[in-house]
């Protein structure tokens, strides 16, 4: 399934090809509250390799800061990409998973298929505040799930299969990932499965 998206301004457009396109598994933790600036926030799954960028130069790139009671903060390996000019949220990037783009939710302008109520996924409620509601039906987590994305759709047979057909994984990221002057070389491919979702790192 082919998903479009924009920043509220305009000035960056991007489309990625997803076979996993359900807005099912909500995430209640700071991190993704304050950089999507909701009581929540919620990622879709998309193939890196058919990212497409207009609007490059406005890109601007972002590490969470991951605060842990007792520990360091500790920067995130994940790369945020937001729009410079509105401040809009777009997609994140993780080398750990380099066959991926976690589109956020609410940038993309493509109509998306809706979730069976029972199914959707609540995650990080230890770090809810508690003025936001959350539904009773669906599944509840305090900390990560042990489902990620893929292996959700593929429980519940919404996987959007044949979106695009199978390409030889490229040696280096495809261009309009990231500005320019922020490429870094693609590491080695991760395939095993994760049992968190790589959209939280």
């Amino acid at each position: 399934m082919l998903l479009e998206g924009s920043c509220q301004c305009g000035k960056v457009q991007f489309s990625v090809e997803s076979e996993t396109p359900y807005p099912f598994m909500n995430c209640y933790c700071s991190i993704c509250r304050k950089l999507s600036g909701g009581p929540y926030g919620c990622n879709l799954m998309g193939k890196r390799e058919t990212l497409k960028v207009k609007g490059e130069k406005y890109l601007r790139e972002y590490h969470a800061r991951v605060r842990t009671p007792g520990e360091k903060v500790r920067i995130s390996e994940g790369q945020r990409f937001f729009c410079g000019e509105c401040g809009s949220h777009l997609y994140l990037l993780d080398d750990r998973w380099d066959y991926g783009v976690w589109p956020n939710a609410a940038a993309i302008d493509t109509p998306l298929p809706v979730p069976p109520e029972d199914t959707r996924v609540h995650i990080m409620l230890a770090y809810k505040p508690d003025w936001v509601p959350v539904p009773e039906t669906g599944r509840h987590c305090r900390e990560y799930p042990d489902i990620s994305i893929a292996d959700w759709h593929e429980h519940h047979g919404l996987t959007v299969r044949g979106a695009v057909p199978p390409k030889k994984r490229a040696t280096a990221k495809p261009a309009a990932t990231k500005p320019a002057k922020q490429r870094a070389a693609t590491k080695p491919a991760k395939r095993a499965s994760s049992r968190k979702s790589a959209a939280r790192a």
